[in-house]
C-alpha cells in the first residue's frame, strides 16, 4: 500500500557535555513517533496506554540517529517507553534515549566562534517507498532548546529540515535537526586574555627604568616571558588533542609573546648600543692620528725627491740610499698600502656609524611610544577581524 507517514517530535530534555576534542556532544532527548495502522481501529473516543512489553507484539518504525558513536535506552525503574493508542488507530511511540553524536566543529575562531551540530532521525531498513517521516508542527517540534542552560555555549537558534538519503539500497527519508551554539567568551577574556594583556603592559614598565639598570630590566624581561609561556602551554591543556588547529586564540597569545619577547629585545640592544657608544669614544682618535704621521712621512719623501732630481747627487741613510739614476722606493710603497689601508679602515668606521645608534636613550624614549601604539593597532585588527569575518 502507501507508505506510513510518521510524524516525529523531540523533546531535548539536556545537553551535558560539548566535546571539542573529541568533537561531539551528548544530548538526552525524548524521541515520541505518531503513525496511523488501520489493523488498530476501534469503537469509541478514548485513547488508552499499553504496557512496553507489548512493542514486541506491535510494528514499529526502525528508526536510528545518524552519526551517532553511543546510546542507551533508560530503564530505570523500568524501560521508559510509551505506547498510547487512539480509537483511529494512531500510535504515539515514545522513548527516552541518551545519545552521543559528532558535530564536525570549525575551532578557528575559538573562543569566539560559533557551532552548528546536528541531530539526524533516519530510517534504517524502510525506504521511501515504505516510510515517510515529517516534523510534527515543523520548528515548533522540537522543545527544550531554547530553555538549556549549557556551561560555555548559548543556543543562538535552530531550524527543523526534511531531507532523504541516498545510499545503494535505495532512498532513505532523514529528519534534520540543525542547531547553533556560541561560545560565552566572557570567560576566557577573564581567564586568558585580560592576564596576556596585562603581561605585556608589565613589559613595558622596563622602559622607564635606566639603562645602567641591569638586573631590574632583565628580571622583568625574563619574568614576562616565562610567565607568557606558562600561560600559552595552560590555555593549550585544555584542547590537547586539537593542537593541529591554528586557533584564534593562539594568535593572540603569539601576538602578546611576541610583543614581549620585543620589549626585551629592545634592552640588550640598547644596552649593547650604550657600552659601545663608550668604549668607542677613545679608538676613535686613534686612526687620525695614525693617518697624520703617515701623511707626514709621505711629505718628506716627497721633498726629498724633488731635492734628487733637482739637485742630481746623492743622498745616503742609515739604512738607505738614494740617487737620482736608482732611487729605492720599497719603504715608500709599503707606506703607501698602509695609507691606503688606514683610508679604508676610515671608511668602514664611517659606515658602521650610519648605522650605529648616535643616542641609546632615545631607544627607550621611542619604544615608550611604538609598542602600545603598535600594541593597540593589532588588537583593533584582531578583534575586528574574529568578531565581524
Amino acid at each position: 500500500g502507501e507508505p506510513v507517514q510518521i510524524a516525529v517530535s523531540l523533546d531535548i530534555a539536556s545537553i551535558s557535555s560539548i566535546s571539542e576534542s573529541d568533537m561531539d556532544y551528548t544530548a538526552t532527548v525524548s524521541l515520541r513517533q505518531r503513525w496511523t495502522d488501520p489493523r488498530l481501529l476501534f469503537h469509541g473516543n478514548k485513547s488508552f496506554t499499553l504496557d512496553a512489553r507489548l512493542v514486541e507484539l506491535l510494528w514499529v518504525p526502525d528508526t536510528y540517529i545518524v552519526e551517532s558513536k553511543r546510546s542507551f535506552l533508560h530503564e530505570v525503574t523500568v524501560g521508559n517507553r510509551l505506547i498510547r493508542l487512539f480509537s483511529n488507530g494512531t500510535i504515539l511511540y515514545a522513548l527516552r534515549i541518551t545519545t552521543t553524536v559528532a558535530c564536525n566543529m570549525d575551532l578557528s575562531k575559538y573562543p569566539m566562534d560559533t557551532q552548528t551540530c546536528r541531530l539526524q532521525l533516519e530510517s534504517w531498513g524502510y525506504d521511501e517507498n515504505d516510510v515517510t517521516f515529517r516534523w510534527l508542527r515543523g520548528n515548533d517540534s522540537v522543545h527544550g532548546l531554547e530553555k538549556l542552560r549549557l556551561s560555555q555555549y548559548t543556543v543562538e537558534r535552530y531550524y527543523t529540515l526534511v531531507s532523504k538519503s541516498q545510499q545503494e539500497t535505495g532512498n532513505y527519508p532523514r529528519l534534520v535537526l540543525q542547531f547553533e551554539l556560541r561560545r560565552n567568551v566572557l570567560y576566557f577574556i577573564l581567564e586568558t586574555y585580560v592576564p596576556s594583556t596585562l603581561l605585556v603592559m608589565l613589559s613595558w614598565v622596563s622602559f622607564w627604568i635606566t639603562l645602567d639598570s641591569v638586573p631590574a630590566r632583565t628580571c622583568i624581561g625574563v619574568t614576562t616571558v616565562l610567565s607568557m609561556t606558562t600561560l600559552m602551554i595552560g590555555s593549550r591543556s585544555s584542547l590537547s588533542k586539537t593542537n593541529c588547529f591554528i586557533k584564534a586564540i593562539d594568535v593572540y597569545l603569539g601576538i602578546c609573546f611576541s610583543f614581549i619577547f620585543g620589549a626585551l629585545v629592545e634592552y640588550a640592544v640598547a644596552h649593547y648600543s650604550s657600552s659601545q657608544k663608550c668604549a668607542a669614544k677613545v679608538p676613535q682618535e686613534r686612526p687620525e692620528n695614525e693617518l697624520t704621521k703617515e701623511m707626514e712621512e709621505v711629505n718628506i719623501t716627497n721633498i726629498l725627491n724633488n731635492s734628487i732630481t733637482s739637485y742630481k747627487q746623492k743622498i745616503s741613510f742609515t739604512s738607505i740610499e738614494i740617487s737620482s739614476d736608482n732611487i729605492n722606493c720599497s719603504d715608500l710603497t709599503a707606506k703607501s698600502h698602509e695609507k691606503i689601508k688606514c683610508v679604508l679602515r676610515n671608511k668602514m668606521h664611517r659606515i658602521i656609524g650610519y648605522f650605529t645608534i648616535q643616542n641609546p636613550g632615545n631607544v627607550d624614549h621611542y619604544s615608550k611610544l611604538l609598542f602600545p601604539l603598535f600594541f593597540m593597532l593589532v588588537n583593533v585588527l584582531y578583534w575586528a577581524y574574529y568578531l565581524y569575518f
